[in-house]
């Protein structure tokens, strides 16, 4: 199931997360069984919320290397919106 979710994380962040979201309990239980963090993760901040749902463990929750799949989600996640902002500054000045 793991493997299909990040096969389809490479289709879209958004798309890999609701699929986790609807068929599996991992997005429920990695985020508490709350209802609000899990749906602002999924627009605002897609590869990081998909990155700590893979990275969660039922027994211990986010350790070691899961912090630094979750951080590099927010670098990516940071860098499409600083990038989005770049080319419209770029294409508006030509």
């Amino acid at each position: 199931m793991c493997c299909f979710v990040f096969i389809l994380a490479l289709l879209g962040p958004r798309l890999a997360f609701l699929y986790a979201w609807i068929f599996t309990p991992r997005v429920t239980e990695a985020f508490a069984g709350g209802f609000w963090l899990p749906l602002l993760g999924f627009l605002l901040l897609p590869w990081t919320a998909l990155g700590y749902v893979l990275a969660w463990s039922p027994s211990v929750g986010v350790t070691g290397i899961g912090w630094g799949v979750v951080a590099l989600g927010l670098v990516v996640d940071l860098s499409s919106y600083g990038s989005r902002a770049a080319q419209g500054r770029y294409s508006s000045a030509n």
